[in-house]
């Protein structure tokens, strides 16, 4: 088959924004859209920070035009997982769930990450039936209901303030005796009135019966153990890069982060960049992901007009 001049791994703001630039610089990119075509914004109500958008904008409605966009401009969207990659050599060897194998000059992985679960077997058990990583998603569901979200920074307080516009009644689960959520989420928590902060309480264990989720197992800090009748129970809690495939070949850190040269988007391997939370465990933000993309184009092209 022909070699694709760069192959871009995932979507959200990091891979479609290397599209964009790709495709403006006549690398005719294809990109691998994944799981979560537009990737974690998607599950984001309204984003209030990304330049341009004076009014807000829903993350749908945000990866859409990105998409639309890089489309635009020439890129090359394919619906699949990859499964299997090959960077031992140039041109680099990329492998669909489909079977379908792509070659590229250039990769440029913005895969990001995925939402961590507490470990639970019972959570395990009532995923679906009222155990959710996506109150975007899911909260639908639980109109006029009670649920709790497990979380202390600002994905869980906007998962609860979100889930109160819904809900009769929000607990926002916190393992500490304070929250990590930037000063502005931790306000609009504080000031909804049907969202109560339980601080210094763990999940022992997701309760429920056929039909789903009927409350939860907590433990104080001070020992005390009790059940929180529920219907629903979201988890924000963190994320882990989706960097499993890529580990052959491609340096990570202790957490599976992909290693980058400090102030560049360049891996370990030459030709292979990675852009957006797929490499960023600190900023993890839509508009730093966005400029790493840009980037990891910026440098995927030099790298092919230097060979």
């Amino acid at each position: 088959m022909d070699t694709v001049k760069c192959l871009i791994i995932g979507s959200g703001p990091a891979g479609y924004t290397a599209a964009i630039y790709a495709s403006r610089a006549a690398m005719n990119p294809v990109l691998i859209e994944g799981l979560q075509p537009g990737g974690q914004l998607t599950t984001t109500t309204e984003i209030e920070n990304f330049p341009g958008y004076p009014n807000g904008i829903a993350g749908t409605d945000m990866m859409g035009e990105f998409r639309q966009q890089a489309i635009r401009l020439g890129t090359t969207c394919i619906s699949g997982i990859v499964t299997k990659v090959d960077f031992s050599e140039s041109p680099f060897k990329v492998t669909l769930d489909d079977g379908t194998l792509y070659v590229a000059d250039t990769v440029i992985i913005s895969t990001g990450a995925s939402a961590k679960y507490l470990g639970l077997e019972s959570e395990d058990k009532f995923k679906g039936m009222g155990v959710s990583a996506c109150a975007t998603c899911d909260g639908f569901f639980y109109r006029k209901k009670v649920v709790a979200v497990v979380g202390g920074g600002d994905t869980a307080c906007e998962e609860a303030t979100y889930l109160a516009s819904l809900c009769r009644k929000v607990y926002l689960i916190v393992r500490k005796n304070f929250l990590r959520a930037s000063q502005a989420m931790q306000d609009r928590v504080m000031s909804t009135d049907n969202i109560e902060v339980l601080f210094e309480h763990n999940t022992v264990e997701i309760l429920g019966d056929g039909e789903g989720v009927t409350g939860v197992r907590l433990k104080k800090n001070d020992g005390e153990i009790y059940d929180l009748p529920l219907d629903g129970f979201f988890l924000a809690i963190g994320h882990h890069p989706n960097t499993e495939v890529f580990r052959e070949y491609i340096e990570v850190d202790a957490e599976g982060y992909i290693k980058t040269i400090p102030g560049s988007p360049k891996t370990n391997v030459p030709g292979v960049f990675a852009a957006g939370d797929v490499q960023d465990p600190h900023y993890r933000q839509a508009i730093v992901a966005a400029g790493s993309g840009c980037m990891a184009a910026l440098e995927a092209d030099r790298f092919l007009k230097s060979k």
